[in-house]
């Protein structure tokens, strides 16, 4: 048989996206529209962390925040020129925004409007996932069941107006993140997706659902075990297909389709040898390229150097390289699907199906996602802890950080350290045209806007339709957000710490006799608290330091994300901690350390050693260290052992004193 009876026609390539966003609409705009002359075929937006939770640029909150990790989008001209020169209609984009999603898409379509689109031919998807935001990632503003029923206006509102768009994308991608096996991500995402349902099936006519149903699409994460992530994958494909047959009774099959986009482990990037995370990258797309029956409809992979921070607009053209050179040159699209009968893949499927409905089982018995949060998060934690522990002891090997450690300089790494930065005066300059719009607006028209979106919220209609209105009217971000505070009051979700249970005893014993030493010897308990300044919801570090401090015998104070500077004195004034830890992930380090230093300084609290994990540059943490910071830890100190002992040594006044 020859090779060309092989192959099948060749299919159509993947959207070939990079996910992009940051420091001002204007400069966003220029990057998408450079990516798309390269060959990028959809956008993929971040938004910053205020813009995500729900917050104008010139509140508290966001300070030091503003476009750091994402783009700003405080009202519609934002929106308007985020989007500028670029034909909405033709576009497929992506916006990674989940508790403000209701108003982005409000935006989005209004922006559309402007531009003369049918609304009806729009495509693309809003994440409008807010159960991974409980569990991981923390961008969350309301409670769980009214957030619920927001995504559930947004998928009404999209099937009857906007019906090529997808209205949620449920998200395991973070839950892999924060620790997920693969089990759990199947599980948890599926159980997601099941709730949402669940909302959506009242809402409209039996015959219609179907229709509904076949629009949800997922948003995954593909890690190092290429192998197991595809066998993962061809799972989602099957359980899906089974959870929409036997549970909703939809018989079409095109509308049981298992559709998903994709971003590679950002988890398993390293600080250490960063070139290593080329191979790292291209590696995990396999898994989501070479199966044809799970092979993702839209793919955007980091760059290089995110363990380190923002990728350059270089760095995101690698990334997009990749991805082209495995669509276009490689034969992979032309053959059906390569792991068929294959009877290795098949017994791991159907390994990971029988795990998967065991937890599924678990959740229905509590009544369903919503009702398992706790539960859920208690869960990523623990497997979280394991995955750390592996790594600690050497029983997962990662090439340049726990083996094969010696290492020439790199090259890549100029004087830039290898990231973009966002330039200070970019906040200022966001919340000077956020005054200027204010300013310009019609105040009458606002207020109107504002009262519609209230009466809307309180009495439970469809949130969609005042919202585009508010839009339209000038509302900015802050001000729609409020309303959802105000209707439905704001969530603080679980930690996962107390809940959770350890199986770490190896190189602890020593660790404990010296918290118990130290403790002797201050005559009360280590105490150690732990607080997330800023709008940084990435709380799995400050989560598996909680936890392995615990162990290791102190006293944890953790009351997990979004704390002001001021919260977190407060916190030490009551609590009198020994050592004070700060978690910042987003890059906004500097000026958040730099205010809760000088508040604790102002307190009376000057005196206790605080240090700062997160990821740093190596100038940043120089500044820190001259700020007064006492320890500084970035991803390439993954030994968590080594962190209790120096929080010991810092408790004791006469070793800090000998330093």
């Amino acid at each position: 048989m020859t090779e060309t009876s092989q192959a099948t026609a060749r299919d159509k390539p993947w959207l070939i996206r990079t996910y992009a966003g940051h420091s001002t609409a204007k400069a966003s705009n220029a990057l998408y529209r450079g990516n798309l002359a390269k060959g990028q075929t959809g956008l993929s937006v971040a938004f910053d962390l205020p813009t995500q939770t729900g917050y104008d640029s010139d509140h508290v909150l966001a300070k030091g925040e503003v476009g750091k990790v994402g783009v700003p989008v405080c009202h519609l001209g934002d929106m308007r020129t985020l989007f500028d020169e670029i034909p909405l209609e033709q576009m497929n984009t992506s916006m990674t925004i989940n508790a403000t999603a209701p108003w982005l898409l409000a935006l989005y379509i209004a922006v559309a409007e402007e531009q003369g689109a049918d609304v009806s031919k729009l495509q693309g998807t809003v994440q409008n996932d807010l159960i991974k935001e409980y569990l991981s990632r923390g961008t969350y503003i309301c409670p769980p069941k009214p957030s619920l029923k927001m995504i559930g206006d947004v998928a009404e509102y999209c099937y009857k107006h906007v019906p090529k768009w997808n209205p949620m994308n449920v998200c395991s991608y973070h839950l892999q993140e924060a620790g997920a096996t693969p089990q759990q991500e199947l599980a948890y995402a599926l159980a997601t997706a099941i709730a949402v349902l669940d909302e959506l099936k009242p809402r409209v006519p039996a015959e219609d659902f179907p229709i509904l149903a076949g629009r949800i699409s997922f948003f995954v994460n593909a890690g190092i075990r290429f192998v197991t992530e595809m066998c993962k994958m061809r799972a989602f494909v099957d359980l899906w297909d089974e959870i929409l047959q036997e549970r909703y009774g939809i018989v079409d099959p095109k509308f049981r389709r298992f559709r998903y986009g994709v971003q590679v482990n950002s988890l398993g990037l390293t600080e250490q040898q960063p070139e290593n995370n080329v191979y790292r990258i291209l590696i995990e797309m396999l898994a989501v390229t070479l199966s044809k029956k799970a092979r993702a409809r839209a793919v955007q992979l980091p760059a290089w150097n995110e363990a380190l921070g923002l990728p350059r607009p270089w760095d995101q053209q690698w990334s997009m390289r990749m991805q082209q050179i495995m669509a276009y040159e490689t034969d992979l699209l032309e053959f059906d699907d390569l792991f068929d009968g294959n009877p290795a893949v098949d017994a791991k499927v159907e390994a990971l199906k029988e795990g998967a409905r065991a937890e599924l089982s678990t959740l229905d018995g509590m009544g369903g996602a919503i009702e398992a949060i706790d539960y859920m998060k208690s869960r990523l934690v623990e497997s979280n802890a394991d995955r750390v522990g592996r790594v600690e002891r050497g029983d997962t090997v990662v090439v340049g950080v726990n083996r094969y450690i010696e290492s020439e300089p790199s090259p890549l790494l100029g004087e830039d350290g290898g990231i973009m930065t966002v330039d200070p005066a970019v906040e200022a300059d966001q919340i000077g045209r956020l005054e200027d719009w204010r300013a310009q607006r019609n105040a009458d028209a606002v207020t109107a806007a504002l009262a519609d979106l209230r009466r809307a919220s309180r009495e439970g209609r469809n949130v969609m339709e005042a919202s585009i209105a508010a839009a339209k009217a000038g509302v900015t971000t802050g001000e729609w957000a409020e309303e959802m505070r105000a209707a439905h009051g704001e969530y603080r979700g679980p930690t996962g710490v107390s809940k959770s249970v350890s199986n770490q005893t190896e190189g602890l014993d020593d660790i404990r006799d010296a918290v118990d030493a130290i403790s002797d010897k201050l005559g009360r308990r280590l105490s150690f608290l732990i607080g997330k300044p800023g709008l940084d919801g990435h709380s799995n570090g400050a989560e598996q330091i909680a936890f392995r401090a615990r162990d290791c015998g102190m006293d944890i104070d953790y009351e997990g994300i979004r704390l002001t500077p001021d919260q977190i004195v407060s916190a030490a004034l009551e609590n009198n901690p020994h050592v004070i830890g700060l978690s910042i992930l987003s890059g906004s380090h500097l000026p958040l350390v730099e205010d809760t230093l000088s508040k604790l300084r102002d307190a009376g609290l000057g005196n206790i050693p605080l240090i700062v994990g997160g990821i740093i540059p190596d100038v940043d943490a120089q500044r820190l260290r001259a700020m007064g910071v006492a320890r500084v830890y970035t991803p390439k100190d993954f030994v968590l052992n080594k962190i209790m002992t120096d929080i010991v040594t810092l408790a004791d006044p006469e070793a800090v004193a000998a330093e």
